[in-house]
This record gives structure tokens, sequence and C-alpha cells, in this order.
């Protein structure tokens, strides 16, 4: 047992000297203090861009790693940042990840990715997960069953900072970065009602979810003041099978509705299946709108209507916030994409 924490010992020892070795040797061959190459190669703004140049190169050359984890233990932080989402295989996400990740790998971060499959005893593993691997920082969009906030609470108690995205808690006092909910839903509504469709069956997500409730109350309301005399339907459905069953009961009736609103991309993949199925022709038969992250709506023929709330763009204003809490710059913000309406021929 002696033997091999000695033997650690001086692996580290070894470890140490050979990284201020390698750090003398860059500083002797380039004539410039040790302590200027270190902040070169983290790219300090007070070094120039020339002097970061030549340091990088030298080092490249001689095959030079800086120590990640002697920084993680000097520091208790690492430069790897978390995310926490409910389904990797989902676009949106998937668009997300991507945006983050471009930009981490702009500013010297690594991401880890995890998915809590809308279990909370799994997101709290994962949370316990990033904690322990000391995250500089959490991107995280909440299960459907997250009620208790404390699991998040720890990794800001531990200056972590933790940023909300998509679906974000309901109290205040968090750092959140969220689709234009509302605004897209009222969106939606104003074209169904600009296109006199008087008829309408509307599909949402988990009724739990924030982001559900917003939708909905922002859809309802704006036919309740613009077109109350509209017979409006309301269906929750979570997936794809759930939404084509549903499309499929409705469009069997007599007077079935003229245009079906989805919240999201899996609940228009499930009524755009149904559609086919019975062989209706869109917009001629029935009409469709979406909100959606924009790639699926471009699978159908006419692409769909839809107001766009890009997974991508999400990612990209979601770095910048989290840029802000690193720097300690904000401590809680709400911030909103843009909501944008994308013309397609289903309505």
């Amino acid at each position: 047992m002696e033997k091999t924490i000695f033997r650690r010992i001086i692996k580290r020892q070894v470890r140490k000297y050979m990284q201020q070795s390698t750090l003398k040797i860059l500083s002797e061959t380039l004539g410039i203090s040790v302590s200027t190459v270190s902040r070169a190669l983290k790219n300090h703004p007070d070094i120039s861009d020339k002097t970061k140049q030549r340091v990088k190169e030298l080092a490249e050359a001689l095959e030079y790693e800086p120590n990640n984890y002697a920084v993680q233990l000097r520091t208790q932080k690492s430069n790897v940042l978390g995310i926490l989402v409910p389904y990797i295989d989902n676009f949106f996400y998937d668009t997300f990840i991507a945006a983050v990740e471009e930009e981490a790998r702009k500013h010297g971060y690594t991401v880890l990715i995890m998915q809590s499959r809308d279990s909370v005893l799994l997101e709290n593993d994962n949370l316990h997960l990033f904690r322990k691997n000391r995250v500089s920082g959490l991107f995280a969009a909440i299960s459907v069953e997250t009620q208790d906030m404390s699991f998040f609470d720890k990794l800001r108690e531990s200056d972590i900072p933790v940023l909300f995205i998509d679906r974000v808690p309901e109290q205040a006092g968090y750092n959140k970065v969220c689709p234009p909910d509302e605004a897209a839903a009222r969106i939606a509504a104003e074209t169904i009602i600009k296109r006199n469709k008087k008829k309408v069956l509307a599909f949402f997500g988990h009724p739990h979810l924030s982001i559900t409730r917003k939708r909905v109350e922002s859809f309802t309301r704006t036919f309740a003041e613009k077109s109350p005399s509209s017979k409006l339907v309301i269906e929750y459905t979570e997936n794809v099978v759930e939404s084509k069953k549903e499309a499929l009961n409705a469009l069997i009736l007599p007077g079935r509705p003229e245009v079906i609103f989805c919240m999201g991309d899996l609940i228009l993949m499930g009524v755009m299946q149904a559609i086919h199925e019975m062989n209706l022709k869109v917009p001629d038969d029935i009409a469709v709108i979406s909100i959606s992250n924009g790639f699926i709506p471009t699978l159908f023929s006419p692409s769909t209507t839809y107001v766009e709330t890009s997974g991508y763009k999400l990612g990209k204003l979601a770095f910048e916030q989290m840029l802000k809490s690193l720097q300690q710059k904000t401590i809680s913000e709400e911030v909103f994409l843009e909501a944008v309406l994308v013309e397609g021929g289903s309505i």
C-alpha cells in the first residue's frame, strides 16, 4: 500500500517537473518570461496576438499539453461545461448541443453531455456526476418529473452556474434562456385566425411542463380575444404515436377540424402520419401549422408553415449567457429568442 502511494507521488512530481521544464524551454527559446508563456497559452487578453501565435506554434512543435488535471485540483473546476437534456435523440436538443459545442471549442471548453430520459432519479444521478467532475457550468433542461430544485441548487452553492434552457423551472431566481413560448403560440393562433379557420384542433405537449402551459395559455387567449366564435379543441400528446392516434380519432369523425396546430416536431410527425394514412390533401382537406425547430416541416409536401423555435439559435444565445455567468456578470435573468413565422404551403 505504501509503495503504491509512493509511486503515485513520484509520478505526480515527474509530471510536474516535465510540465515546468517544457514551459521553461518555451520561455528560453522565445526570450520571454515563463509567466508570459503561461498566459499566452491560456489566451490571456494582455498578451499580443503575435506573441500568442509564436508561443502556440512552438508549443505545438514540442507537443506540449497543459496539465488540466492539476489546474482542476487547484481551481476546483475544470474546462468542461455540462449539458443535461431529457433526450439526446431529439432534433431540437441535437442542434442545441451542436451550437454549444461549437462555441465551447472557440473558448477553450469541452462539453459533457448527459440525458435524463425524463426520469428525475436519473436526472439527480447526472447532477451528482456533474458536481463530481467539477464542471465549470451547466446547461439544463429539466425532466417532466422535476419539482424539487434542491439538486440543482447544490451546484449553484458549489459556485457552478446553472443555466436552464427550453424546459425551465417556473420559480424566479434562476438563469433561463427560453424559446419564445408565448409569442410563438400567439403568432400561430393569429395565422389561423387570418386564414379564417374556425374549427381548430390544437395538440400540446406534457401538461406538467411550464413550456406547455405558457403556450396553451397564449394560444387560447389569442382566440378568446380575436376570434371568440372559433371552435377550439385542446389535446395533450407527448410523442409521435400518441399524436398520430389522437389525430386519426379526430379526422375520422364527422365535422372534422379545418386546421390542426402542433406544439412541436414530434407532434407534427404523428399528425402528418395520420393525414397521409387517410389520404387527405394538405391544405385542401386539412390545414396544418406547427411550432418547430425548422427541419421536420421541410420533409413534407407542401412544406409545413411553422413558427421557428431554433435549438441552434437557442444554443448560441445560451452560451452567451453562460459566459456572463462564468464572469459573474449575471445571477438570474430570463432571456427569450425571437419568434419568426416561416411560411409553407400547409395553411
